[in-house]
């Protein structure tokens, strides 16, 4: 059996007989698997199956909860909206109960008999109800699940708290939760646990995105009017995700509206967006089509136009950038669904004059395809083919001259998996997926016009990524929960291949109903790599294979915490966790990377851990004042890198000692809202020099420039970072209108966070040159107090 599968998913004879040379222990653990599934299904029992949807849009709703009531038996719906609950058969009725945030609850009899298809559709909370509602299915739910180092963002959240120039940014929401650290000041790069920013496995319906930037790192690729939900996993994550050391961001889009047609959109100082959704068969297809654009570079075009002919005129470059979201969908029938999707976005810049014509563009395409099949009523199946494509290109022309640089990184995946429950006590995952990877890294062409001069670099890399998985959640007790699996991983890129295990395990003990203990490990490999010259997320970074120089990354990270419920309304939850890495990538000092055909020869490799010993979050989502407050006290080092330090210990750049944000929302009225976000951070590291000097080529000639004597890295700290945040929405509606105008003020109390930091000199001047006379470091801040405001609408 094992010869079978390992054949039909690595069709290599290496990896077949490293596959079926796996070690005792790992056949050890898979009979525990095996057997812990499957010899506790249960018997004589119904089983209740179907699809949970808003009444409003027919969304499906992920995460609503099923209950048998007076038998302590539920459930919760899958990602798809798709749940199962097995009942004692008997004649005697059973009431079911539907729950979901923010909607009605909703009560089904049923008689316990065979296989039951029973699909429910909940409708949005009155005022009277909203309380219960939200109480029973967020924070309750979140402390008794084995889910650990987890966080969700709601769209109605990102909505209301204020944003820089008045775009609403999942990603920057993000960076208010503990355990995950902020970029640059008003970036969208994050770092989760000490992890790299490449370190995250961002998917966007299950395609991977490379580069979730638009703006050189400003904004998110995320458009919020087509975001139905997001996920982010800085821990325990679950097997069948793999690929990233440091955390998976689950971002879904919209299904598109099934019951009726309709629209959102919105208008801000540097943006406007458009969705528009409908049935195309009610209650069977629907579509949405969401975009947004940039429109600066009409203001900067008409400048320019005015001020043409002009002597002394510098014309302004352009710039802008675009998102556009699709999807549609179909139900074939009572047990298949179709799904298709696309996201296309891209940022250009441009610059032209008489002698000089230069144009940079860069951006993401995705595709997927999704089929849904319910096979019966305790398995359940989604086939995925995704395509991903991230690239960028300078293209420049000056006088007779030419000069273009790109890069590109493409993904085409097929994913299968599985969701069986053969009773209430056991949810099991498994399936697998191969990936096929295309790399162009650094391409570069230069010369002349007429040919007489040329110039070409760059490499090309394939390979193919695999992965098998299987994992079971098992409630062992009314108390004790389980979640064990294990994923198998390997990578093909010729001649190199690996092959590797990541066992996953998280429990979660009920102390009391209030109160819960939780714990988790896991093993993470990746196997392609981001190769940054800077500590920004620049879109000319480059994504590198494993080779036989370069390994996979590995990671281990172990999690203990504790939740605990305070009258139903406050979640307090706090977690210590630890990560060890290995084959840490960097670039050498002094390392060589323009026009570098031999570039693995300018990376090292390393070892790092980061650990924190106090990650808090209280959270509060009832009633008209909500929020959280998140803490993290963390430390992060690399080493062992023969090439950096001595291959002593060093902090990376996003190594910051204590992180913490407060978030308050608070409903005034009907119509008033009332926001506001406050963040410090430590000071990040900087690598400066530790020195200067000039000199003369010969005696009596000029003083050359200062050149900077560079010490050990990142030895000097920034000043910590400080900012508040004000947002008020006023929301009035019309006859078939809602409509709101949100006011932001972003860093309200005016404070100047550095964004970079450089060493400027004084001088005097001599015969012979300028001579230095003092030394010193200037701050470079970007945003100062920043109001905004934004006409949202729905119709």
């Amino acid at each position: 059996m094992q010869n079978k599968i390992s054949f039909t998913l690595f069709p290599n004879p290496n990896l077949t007989q490293i596959v079926t040379e796996q070690t005792h222990m790992k056949n050890i653990f898979l009979l525990f698997f095996l057997a812990g599934t499957f010899c506790l299904s249960a018997q004589n029992t119904a089983t209740v199956t179907g699809t949970l949807r808003d009444a409003a849009n027919g969304e499906t709703l992920i995460g609503a909860t099923v209950e048998a009531v007076g038998l302590g038996k539920g459930n919760v719906s899958n990602e798809y909206g798709f749940y199962s609950l097995s009942l004692p058969q008997g004649s005697d009725s059973v009431t079911l109960r539907f729950s979901y945030i923010g909607f009605e609850t909703s009560f089904r009899k049923v008689k316990p008999e065979g296989r039951i298809k029973l699909d429910v559709s909940l409708r949005t909370a009155d005022a009277l109800l909203e309380e219960v509602v939200i109480k029973a299915n967020s924070l309750e739910e979140k402390m008794k699940s084995t889910e650990m180092s987890v966080t969700t963002i709601s769209t109605k959240e990102a909505k209301l708290l204020p944003a820089l120039f008045g775009e609403v940014d999942i990603i920057k929401i993000l960076q208010l939760k503990p355990g995950i650290t902020a970029g640059s000041e008003g970036t969208t790069g994050i770092f989760v646990r000490g992890g790299g920013s490449d370190q995250n496995l961002i998917v966007l319906d299950e395609a991977v995105v490379y580069n979730a930037n638009h703006l050189f790192g400003f904004f998110s690729t995320f458009n919020s009017d087509a975001v139905k939900d997001v996920k982010v996993y800085k821990g325990g994550f679950p097997a069948q995700y793999g690929g990233r050391l440091s955390s998976v961001i689950d971002v879904r889009m919209k299904e598109g509206n099934n019951q009726q047609f309709s629209g959102a959109g919105g208008l801000g100082l540097i943006a406007s967006r458009l969705t528009l959704e409908g049935p195309i068969q009610k209650d069977k297809s629907s579509f949405i089509v969401s975009g947004r654009r940039t429109y600066a570079d009409l203001i900067t075009r008409g400048i320019n136009n005015a001020n043409a002919g002009k002597p002394d005129y510098d014309p302004i470059p352009d710039y802008y950038f675009y998102d556009l979201n699709t999807k549609v969908n179909f139900t074939l029938s009572e047990k298949d669904r179709l799904y298709l999707s696309g996201y296309f976005g891209r940022d250009v810049f441009t610059f032209k004059d008489e002698t000089f014509d230069f144009k940079f563009d860069w951006g993401n395409t995705t595709g997927t395809a999704r089929w849904n099949h319910v096979f019966g009523p305790k398995l359940f199946s989604n086939t995925t083919i995704t395509f991903s494509d991230y690239r960028y290109r300078i293209q420049n022309q000056l006088q007779g001259f030419y000069f273009n640089l790109g890069s590109n990184v493409k993904d085409a995946n097929l994913k299968v998996d599985f969701y069986y429950q053969p009773s209430n006590k056991h949810t099991v995952r498994f399936g697998g997926n191969a990936t096929y990877h295309d790399f162009v890294v650094g391409r570069l062409k230069a010369g002349s016009d007429d040919g007489e001069v040329s110039f070409e670099a760059g490499q090309k890399f394939d390979g193919t990524e695999f992965g098998l998985y299987a994992n079971d959640e098992w409630a062992v007790t009314d108390r004790f929960k389980l979640s064990y699996g294990g994923r198998f991983s390997a990578w093909r890129n010729n001649p190199a291949t690996y092959f590797n295990f990541e066992p996953r395990v998280a429990a979660n003990f009920a102390v009391t109903d209030k109160w819960s203990l939780k714990g988790s490990y896991t093993r993470m490999n990746q196997y392609v790599h981001l190769l940054a010259s800077s500590g920004l997320s620049l879109p000319t970074d480059i994504w590198y294979p494993s080779t036989e120089g370069v390994k996979p990354e590995v990671s281990d990270q172990v999690a203990l915490g504790t939740s605990y419920l305070i009258g139903g309304k406050v979640l307090v939850t706090w977690e210590a966790w630890y990560k060890w890495l290995q084959n840490q990538l960097d670039f050498k000092d002094g390392a060589e990377l323009f026009g570098n055909d031999a570039l693995e020869g300018e990376l090292t490799t390393g070892r790092g851990y980061a650990f924190s010993p106090f990650e808090i979050e209280i959270e509060k989502k009832d009633g008209k004042l909500t929020g959280w407050i998140g803490y993290t006290l963390a430390w992060t080092r690399r080493g062992n890198f023969p090439d950096i330090n001595g291959g002593a210990n060093f902090p990376p750049r996003f190594d910051t000692r204590h992180n913490l944000s407060v978030v308050a929302l608070w409903e005034l009225s009907r119509r008033l809202s009332v926001t506001a976000t406050w963040v410090y951070t430590s000071g990040y590291t900087a690598w400066l020099p530790g020195g200067r000097f000039s000199f003369q080529d010969i005696p009596g000639g000029q003083l050359q420039p200062l050149v900077p004597i560079y010490g050990d890295r990142n030895t000097y700290r920034y000043p910590a970072y400080m900012r508040a945040d004000l947002g008020v929405v006023w929301k009035w509606w019309g006859r078939h209108t809602e409509n709101d105008l949100t006011l932001s003020i972003y860093n309200v109390t005016d404070r100047r966070n550095p964004y970079f930091i450089y060493i400027d000199f004084d001088s005097v001047e001599t015969p012979v040159g300028d001579a230095p006379t003092r030394i010193y470091a200037k701050q470079v801040s970007l945003f100062p107090i920043l109001p905004s405001i934004t006409w949202n609408f729905k119709f």
